[in-house]
């Protein structure tokens, strides 16, 4: 069976939503367990194609899944737990019986997971070049301090719904072109919660969360690159029915540098030098992101030369590697002279000095354009 989403509904990664959605109710129609010949085979293809429909539908979860996979980062998956969370054959009944069959997923009325968080973090070069530490605030839902996350006033409890018996689904049948069909539809009295709260929670109004704003340290690696993320583990969303908190992600972004350009580990600056430095070759110090370096010009150094200084760019994450710091010099003709300084340059020229090699010069130009 394909492991691709868009190989499951049988559509291209440019597909609209109305193309997914057509694809789905056809598959949908085709391999349901109640109509196929071989239940075993129809069932499994059947979860498949829900799943691959209920990433694909939803905006987030596709941009998420063409980015990362069908695993989403980390091994966090689209389905219960993951990367946006799941609801199983949901959708399939509702889009043609208004409900949900008696075999797929019934309302979650246990602990359930707190949501994960998104947090989008600028950083510096110099800050991914040495590793920071950086405090960052956000707003989550946390558990109600007041209830203890039960919803109910303190020192009274949730009661069973009586009208669902505590499943959280109201059962019905209905004749449908496909057959008789047991469907289950969210119960109208308790809202597939399953229980009912007689004295909500003054706080929080039933809900066992409340909006707090929180603040926290992140500690960013030396190394990162920019779309990096940082996974804080149980600094999401506090989850309900007792369920664990989700997860907080932050995201990193670089911000553009003013000397620096970088490519991978690698680092580029450029660097000017005095014309008579190019000729005549010179030792000059030039900057870096940890501290001034040392380079010997060579005589003769034309304008736009490249110098590679090993291990002086940017660190690995993953430890032990560096990049290379790779130096590009530009030849600076002065703008203004003293007489002193220009008697000297036309003594220099009727010496020969302003003597051009042609032929290395179109050799140059012919290395540079034909590959």
């Amino acid at each position: 069976m394909s492991t691709d989403y868009y190989e499951v509904l049988g559509v291209g990664r440019d597909a609209s939503e109305a193309d997914i959605k057509r694809a789905y109710r056809g598959l949908a129609r085709k391999y349901h367990p109640d109509v196929a010949q071989d239940k075993a085979a129809a069932e499994a293809h059947f979860k498949e194609i829900n799943e691959a429909y209920e990433v694909l539908s939803d905006p987030a979860k596709r941009q998420q899944y063409d980015r990362f996979g069908r695993a989403g980062s980390n091994g966090a998956g689209f389905g219960p737990g993951g990367f946006g969370g799941g609801e199983g054959f949901t959708d399939i009944f509702d889009m043609f019986f208004g409900g949900r069959p008696t075999s797929g997923q019934r309302p979650a009325t246990g602990p359930q997971r707190g949501a994960d968080l998104r947090y989008d973090l600028q950083i510096t070069l110099e800050e991914a070049f040495h590793g920071a530490e950086r405090e960052i605030s956000f707003a989550h839902l946390t558990g109600c301090e007041t209830c203890k996350g039960s919803g109910a006033r303190p020192g009274t409890s949730a009661t069973r719904c009586d009208r669902c018996a505590g499943s959280g689904v109201m059962r019905s049948t209905r004749q449908t072109p496909l057959g008789q069909f047991v469907t289950q539809t969210t119960c109208t009295k308790c809202g597939g919660e399953g229980h009912l709260i007689a004295s909500p929670c003054e706080t929080c109004r039933g809900r066992g969360r409340v909006e707090r704003s929180r603040t926290l340290t992140v500690r960013i690696p030396a190394g990162v690159d920019d779309g990096s993320r940082i996974r804080i583990a149980g600094s999401g969303e506090a989850g309900t029915r007792g369920g664990p908190p989700g997860d907080l992600y932050v995201y990193l972004n670089i911000a553009p540098h003013a000397r620096f350009r970088r490519d991978g580990l690698d680092l580029f600056v450029d660097v000017p030098i005095a014309f008579t430095q190019a000729a005549l070759g010179a030792s000059i110090e030039f900057p870096s992101l940890d501290a001034p370096l040392p380079l010997q010009i060579a005589a003769g150094t034309q304008n736009g030369s490249t110098y590679r200084v090993r291990g002086h760019g940017m660190p690995s994450v993953r430890g032990g590697n560096r990049g290379d710091l790779l130096v590009t010099v530009h030849v600076v003709v002065p703008t203004k002279l003293s007489r002193k300084e220009r008697e000297l340059l036309e003594d220099f020229a009727r010496l020969g000095g302003d003597r051009v090699d042609e032929r290395s010069f179109f050799e140059r130009v012919k290395d540079a354009f034909i590959p």
